[in-house]
């Protein structure tokens, strides 16, 4: 296949790295073009990535620049990896609700970082958008940055240009899944519904078999061993983790009391599920004895994880040295879902995956044009969301006001307005007070006023 790939946000030096071993292992032909406005980090990401064409021998065209203009004209893809404001950025979104008694292990996607990140994102991927629509109007267009359904939503709203989400939260969970049941991962069959971050598996087969039963027997047994950390010695999965070490202990206890009090599997584990449950989880000691983001899925070693990703890739590159041999078998990425979706839509293939799309009946219950994770089926015409069964009432309250919150979000971020950046706070239900909200939206806008020209 022939694509010219613009993968813009290249300075997310992992992410980089796992689709251009997509690419490579795929045997596209073609350009990837890489966008960063730090040029230090763009740097890191070209070099990188001619190392991994020169370790496979492949003849892709590869290109860069600062500006995305430069490179988007031509492009079939385009993928959006960007942070607005980077790392220290994204502390302060967690660091300040932490001084009002809210935890958070990774707030990128709901609860006042979540929000806080999104003031900051929606603007700057609508101009993105645009250019893309102006530059590239043909293009697949994917986003990977969060907080996923507040952008996509912003994005929709605003141009009405078609951007699809794509996570990585349900396809890693399948395979948890299939692992747990003891199959395959191409034994296995499901529907996945919900709210990025938050998606049920409402349905789970193993060779056309129902496979739920067995899963909400499995979290009454893990259940069954007690949730308390301290005394029992839980390991709780941590960002950065291995399968096999979340698969230690009792891994999400949050995770196996909805599977057994709702009789579905939410996605994508107890890491970013709790953020879903402020009013239970958000405040000190509130997990299992644990606090989120401190002893905890702690926030600052994500950070740090992150930052040791990024300096072991700028070694890499900044190296006079080849990549060493075992550096393209372990660079397979877990973005690996979007280079076959487009072979798939490509082929006509009508392959089936998940993705974020708007709600146009094909969850009847939930609210026309909201933003939901759901099944897709990739083929000529592109991605067509396929029809599912109505929700269960428990469900649908389980995600009814997170719609709304991003809802909310999207119109304080697009209109600069506080008063909704309060009102999204308090549907989120983290804050204890309407004075509460007040205070820590104020605190939030003053820490990222330079990344908030429509305040």
């Amino acid at each position: 296949m022939n694509e010219k790939v613009v993968l813009i946000g290249a300075g997310s030096a992992m992410f980089t790295r796992g689709l251009v071993a997509d690419v490579l292992r795929l045997g596209w032909e073609g350009e990837i073009a890489l966008v960063d406005i730090d040029p230090g980090a763009l740097e890191v990401a070209e070099k990188m990535t001619r190392k991994m064409f020169e370790a496979t021998g492949s003849n892709l065209k590869l290109s860069a620049s600062v500006d995305r203009r430069d490179v988007l004209p031509g492009a079939t893809v385009v993928m959006t990896t960007i942070g607005v404001g980077g790392r220290d950025a994204w502390v302060q979104d967690v660091l300040i609700p932490r001084t009002y008694g809210i935890y958070q292990p990774v707030g990128d996607s709901v609860m006042p970082g979540g929000t806080s990140r999104a003031l900051r994102m929606i603007p700057a991927m609508v101009d993105i958008a645009r250019d893309v629509a102006a530059l590239a109007p043909s293009a697949l267009f994917f986003n990977y940055s969060n907080p996923m359904t507040a952008i996509c939503r912003g994005v929709r709203k605003a141009t009405g240009i078609e951007m699809i989400g794509l996570c990585h939260g349900v396809f890693d969970m399948a395979k948890g899944i299939a692992n747990r049941l003891g199959a395959t991962r191409d034994q296995l069959q499901y529907t996945a519904v919900g709210f990025n971050h938050f998606t049920w598996f409402t349905d789970v087969m193993v060779d056309g078999k129902n496979a739920m039963p067995q899963l909400v027997s499995m979290a009454a047994e893990k259940l069954g061993q007690g949730v308390d950390a301290d005394s029992l010695g839980l390991y709780f999965a941590e960002a950065g983790d291995s399968e096999e070490q979340q698969e230690l202990s009792l891994g999400w206890p949050l995770l196996w009391e909805l599977t057994k009090l709702f009789g579905a599997y939410p996605a994508p584990g107890d890491r970013h599920l709790v953020e879903f449950f402020p009013q239970m989880f958000g405040g000190e000691k509130g997990y299992y004895g644990k606090t989120l983001g401190v002893d905890c899925y702690s926030f600052e070693r994500c950070i740090e994880g992150g930052q040791s990703i990024f300096d072991e890739m700028k070694a890499l590159a900044l190296s006079p040295d080849p990549l060493p041999e075992s550096f393209m078998e372990q660079a397979s990425g877990e973005h690996e879902q979007a280079c076959d979706i487009v072979e798939s839509i490509r082929n006509d293939a009508g392959r089936e995956y998940n993705a974020n799309m708007p709600n146009r009946g094909q969850i009847p219950n939930l609210p026309e044009g909201v933003i939901v994770e759901c099944p897709v089926s990739a083929g000529a015409a592109g991605l067509q969301t396929r029809q599912t069964a109505p929700l269960s009432a428990a469900l649908v309250g389980t995600l009814a006001s997170r719609f709304q919150w991003a809802e909310l979000t999207v119109e304080a971020a697009l209109e600069g307005s506080r008063d909704k950046f309060v009102q999204a706070l308090l549907v989120d239900g983290a804050v204890k007070s309407i004075e509460t909200a007040y205070r820590m939206a104020d605190e939030l806008l003053a820490a990222q006023k330079q990344y908030l020209p429509q305040f």
